[in-house]
């Protein structure tokens, strides 16, 4: 039987050797998703009255996120963690960022408890094994932890592309709001603010080559986000949105 961490070590491998061109685009495509990430950062350390002097983000890829939050002002001293060589060779580059190093998907060697002030976990549990683990092993090091997901459990994403390529990814988890808030407290933590994203249209229209691929990337946003504000509920069990959430250790 293969093994998950190696699998996942050598998808990542992959996804940070394409062409020039492939490479180009993702690259935009993350410094987009990382725009938005960030704004959920922001959003809830605000609500829950975090101002962080230090930020660990595991699994920083290629350092987008953390390039991020330094453009904001926002998280001190910044370091990363990555499983794969190739993004910690990129991430490394940017001055921004005090440091990155290699880990093995599941523990925070030579890292103190408490060391962090915040710990970010973006996108990153839906391709482990054990997210409960690794979601305890961040908390160990963090005093607070904000974890983001794509609730993935909806009618939209059990279709078969879907299914596929949540599979070409490297999804192992397929989560609902609430599996995902049962995952945080399996993990020994509590949730002091949370939220959901139906996603932008800058997101949703990528990818889009064309007038009809655009114009059909928009009206699905338009009524997605229009569900989204006036059926939270219902949105989440037809589509998939992302869900992130500020949590921390119970009485901390």
């Amino acid at each position: 039987m293969e093994d998950p961490a190696a699998a996942l070590v050598e998808f990542y491998d992959e996804a940070y050797s394409r062409s020039p061109a492939e490479a180009e685009l993702y690259a935009r495509w993350r410094a987009l998703g990382a725009r938005g990430k960030a704004e959920h950062v922001l959003a809830l350390c605000a609500r829950a009255g975090v101002a962080p002097a230090s930020t660990l983000e595991v699994g920083c890829g290629d350092g987008a996120l953390l390039s991020e939050l330094h453009a904001r002002g926002f998280g001190g001293r910044l370091a990363g963690v990555e499983i794969t060589k190739a993004a910690v060779a990129i991430a490394a580059q940017r001055a921004e960022i005090d440091s990155v190093a290699l880990y093995d998907g599941e523990h925070l060697d030579g890292v103190a408890d408490g060391e962090y002030e915040l710990g970010i976990v973006s996108h990153v549990l839906e391709h482990v094994s054990d997210p409960r683990a690794l979601l305890a092993e961040v908390a160990r090091v963090s005093g607070a932890v904000v974890v983001e997901v794509p609730l993935e459990e909806n009618w939209s994403a059990r279709r078969a592309g879907k299914r596929r390529h949540a599979a070409e990814v490297g999804h192992l988890q397929r989560l609902d709001r609430r599996a995902a808030r049962a995952l945080v407290r399996s993990a020994g933590l509590e949730i002091a603010a949370e939220l959901e994203d139906p996603l932008g249209l800058a997101a949703q229209s990528f990818f889009a080559t064309g007038a009809l691929q655009r114009a059909a990337a928009g009206g699905r946003w338009a009524l997605r986000s229009g569900l989204h504000t006036l059926a939270p509920g219902a949105a989440m069990r037809l589509f998939t949105v992302h869900w992130a959430a500020l949590c921390r250790r119970p009485g901390a």
